[in-house]
């Protein structure tokens, strides 16, 4: 009879380790939403897409890039292909997405990413004319008649209407926003802080897998 006891005691014990541990903190409506529809992905079957979009210009956006960046390159899991979005909504943000696929066509991302948003952060230099993006790229090793090739090429204007079109199919409204496999939505403010976001996407994206 002891040893029922204890068993059934047991149990209790281990369910409710199981209903306190950090896999249940995150509630649906809470800390996350349902995004309605669905939206397709682009990744191969048995992978995870997650998707930041974000603005250059965003303070929170910058606060945040040290965190993302670090669990991109050394957090996340192996199933998880991370995307970013530029937001499209006015004519600077537009700027700063055009500047995002132009420095991705230009083969210099990985490289300037964080350079960028230092210099509009940090050095406060808004990066939203040709002229001063031109002299950003100059100061990186990228000429005037690169970054205007790169600038209108086809690839960048085929990116930046695909991003027009996850704007309006992920009902972008404020960033930085993270979309994990086309079906739920979450943010800053609604996971509870920076911190608890990253702990939020990776737990999304493990449940997308399993």
């Amino acid at each position: 009879m002891k040893t029922i006891v204890a068993l059934l005691l047991s149990c209790v014990v281990t369910a409710a380790a199981w209903a306190q541990s950090p896999a249940t903190t995150f509630r649906e409506g809470i800390n996350y939403r349902r995004l309605t529809p669905a939206q397709p992905t682009s990744v191969a079957p048995g992978h995870v897409e997650v998707v930041e979009v974000f603005w250059y210009g965003c303070p929170h956006c910058f606060d945040l890039d040290p965190l993302i960046e670090s669990w991109r390159k050394q957090g996340k899991p192996d199933y998880v292909e991370f995307v970013r979005v530029p937001a499209i909504w006015n004519e600077m943000a537009k700027t700063h997405a055009k500047l995002f696929y132009t420095t991705q066509a230009l083969g210099k991302l990985e490289e300037l990413h964080t350079p960028i948003f230092r210099e509009i952060h940090v050095n406060k230099d808004p990066l939203n004319t040709d002229s001063k993006i031109e002299s950003f790229f100059a100061a990186h090793g990228v000429n005037e008649q690169e970054y205007r090739k790169a600038s209108g090429s086809f690839t960048v204007i085929t990116k930046m209407n695909q991003a027009e079109y996850l704007n309006e199919h992920y009902h972008v409204a404020s960033v930085p926003l993270i979309i994990v496999n086309g079906k739920w939505v979450t943010d800053v403010g609604m996971a509870g802080g920076e911190k608890q976001l990253i702990a939020l996407m990776t737990e999304l994206a493990a449940r997308e897998h399993g």
